[in-house]
């Protein structure tokens, strides 16, 4: 009998343990910030990234600023009795500086900035910081059925992060930012009071004008190229600014001018065409 109930008592123990059992003993499947081995990226010096340097997302940036206030001087917040939000879920179409204005938000209140995938976890021991967690609809979809004989790796690891959550208050002093492409399906109890309060949508428009009025200075030629990429993402702008300086480069040109966005505009969207050589000069390496 006492062999069996020893079999039995270690089965138990391990399935209590769960699929992310490898954390610090009495943790049971690991905390959010528990885990040792991550790939996690830790930036804990100044951090060069403000939001000047982030093109668009005005009225975003003006929802994060309270994060910023608050990182910078929670003081003034415990006096008054208020309470920061513990989170914010930045949404948008992919490529419109989710992540950059996450690493500006660390950058303005001159705190660390940690940035995890969805899936990974950190110990939350560089408090104040901001931790970033990227795609986090990978572990935040909503729970279902179908899951027979137990909770599935993702429920329970949107459990522990709901646990986590709710286990630290705002005088810790950290601020917990998400990204997602698909906030329509992440589970309810992510976005209710007191673990994701706020959401904080990053559009596409007005990119084009600070992007090249930063970089060029050239309002009017801002206008053109918006009204030449409508629902281009900051990402998409970043492509075709790349690819006309390519171009550029290929004619010998020493500046970026109106004809190369527009090649550039055409062969983003269209793929690339094939060029007569009389148009074009050949860039020959010095031997």
């Amino acid at each position: 009998m006492l062999p069996t109930a020893l079999i039995i008592g270690f089965l138990l123990f391990m399935l209590r343990r769960g699929p992310a059992g490898g954390g610090r003993p009495g943790r049971g499947i690991g905390g959010l910030f528990s885990v040792s081995e991550t790939t996690a990226k830790i930036l804990k010096d100044e951090i060069d990234v403000k939001f000047k340097d982030v093109a668009g997302c005005e009225e975003a940036k003006l929802e994060i600023m309270e994060f910023v206030n608050f990182l910078k001087n929670p003081k003034q917040y415990q006096d008054l009795g208020a309470k920061i939000p513990k989170g914010a879920i930045l949404t948008g179409p992919p490529g419109t500086g989710k992540t950059l204005l996450a690493k500006a938000t660390a950058g303005e209140a001159n705190v660390p900035f940690i940035t995890v995938n969805g899936s990974e976890f950190l110990e939350m021991f560089n408090a104040p910081c901001i931790l970033f967690i990227d795609e986090i609809d990978a572990v935040g979809r909503k729970r279902g059925r179908g899951n027979f004989g137990g909770q599935s790796e993702q429920e329970n690891t949107l459990n522990q992060l709901l646990v986590e959550m709710d286990g630290f208050n705002t005088a810790t002093n950290v601020v917990v930012l998400a990204g997602t492409n698909r906030p329509d399906i992440l589970d309810p109890a992510l976005l209710r009071p007191g673990r994701f309060d706020r959401q904080i949508y990053i559009g596409e428009r007005a990119t084009w004008r600070l992007i090249i009025s930063t970089d060029l200075d050239k309002d009017a030629l801002a206008k053109k190229m918006a009204a030449l990429t409508p629902g281009f993402s900051g990402a998409d702008i970043a492509n075709v600014c790349n690819e006309a300086a390519l171009i550029a480069a290929r004619h010998l040109s020493d500046t970026i001018n109106q004809k190369h966005f527009e090649q550039a505009i055409e062969r983003v969207i269209g793929g690339e065409t094939r060029t007569e050589p009389a148009q074009c000069q050949v860039l020959v390496p010095v031997l």
